[in-house]
């Protein structure tokens, strides 16, 4: 048996026997989300394309090009929000996509005037606004923005920045808790990586940033998701770095304690989200791989419901 399947066995938070299988292998997979019909949408960046996968059939290309599409979300009403990226032939904008008529919404490409750097990862808060994240990794070419942030898009449209230097360095991915009330961010800065947690007031501001739990030296959290008790599942570390810090699913309580890690064989991994119609599989999106595997918790999404 191989080393990152026996290691999981036993972990906590997992379904009692539960095995990590692999779904789909292609390119490389980032930004997974997923539909009221078990379906799974995820995002293969660098041919620019958001992938279907629907259990027993397999995968089907829903959206190409992409404009670089990353992170992807559903909102309460089943559309697809989707973060397009920055580099060749990326769009730097937030998007929309209506499914049952393919039209897709531009909902912000610029912040006063200038041009977004590379939307990233997304959450959605109870209230429908979404919160992205700004950063720029790589090519840095066309940037207009100075600062890496976080912004929110408000019902009617109007587009937030709610966290900037020094709060946050470099963000990434992003979750707002059941109850709307806060904010937590994988800041992928150099130093100790960390997930940073803040509370949002009443008037929709941010405030109060402490770390809630840190990667120290290793690769930080990508993206992340989270289940209806809390506990946050973040993709991080790599398989290349140290021993301290190997690729998996960190598994981390609500009072920020690491309950343990899902190995995963490959060298980083960079995504996952709850799916299935209980919402208790777990899709991870690492390397060329889409992974699933079952869990003991139910997932925490705006959409979909769990059906049982």
């Amino acid at each position: 048996m191989p080393w990152w399947l026996s290691s999981q066995i036993g972990l906590p938070l997992l379904e009692p026997g539960a095995k990590l299988e692999t779904a789909v292998s292609i390119v490389f997979t980032e930004g997974p989300a997923a539909d009221a019909e078990g379906n799974v949408y995820f995002t293969e960046i660098t041919g620019s394309r958001i992938l279907k996968f629907t259990p027993g059939r397999g995968f089907s290309v829903f959206r190409e090009p992409s404009g670089r599409a990353n992170g992807l979300a559903f909102d309460a009403q089943g559309r697809l929000v989707a973060c397009e990226g920055a580099d060749l032939g990326g769009n730097r904008r937030m998007t929309r996509t209506d499914l049952a008529t393919g039209k897709i919404e531009v909902l912000a490409e610029r912040y006063q005037g200038k041009r977004l750097n590379s939307p990233n990862d997304l959450d959605i808060d109870p209230q429908g606004r979404i919160y992205f994240s700004d950063p720029r990794y790589g090519n840095q070419a066309g940037r207009e923005l100075d600062s890496e942030d976080v912004y929110r898009i408000e019902l009617d449209g109007k587009l937030t920045r709610v966290l900037t230097k020094p709060d946050v360095e470099k963000p990434n991915g992003l979750l707002v808790s059941a109850d709307g009330k806060t904010l937590f961010v994988a800041d992928t800065a150099a130093g100790p990586a960390t997930i940073k947690k803040f509370d949002i007031r009443p008037d929709g501001s941010v405030a109060n940033g402490r770390t809630h739990y840190s990667f120290g030296p290793g690769r930080g959290a990508d993206g992340m998701a989270m289940d209806v008790e809390g506990n946050i599942y973040a993709a991080a570390g790599s398989n290349t770095g140290s021993p301290e810090n190997l690729a998996g699913i960190y598994l981390i309580s609500p009072a920020g304690k690491l309950l343990g890690r899902i190995p995963i064989p490959e060298d980083a991994v960079t995504n996952c989200t709850f799916g299935d119609a209980d919402l208790r599989t777990l899709y991870i999106t690492a390397g060329k791989n889409l992974y699933r595997i079952r869990t003991e918790k139910r997932g925490y999404l705006v959409y979909p419901p769990a059906k049982n």
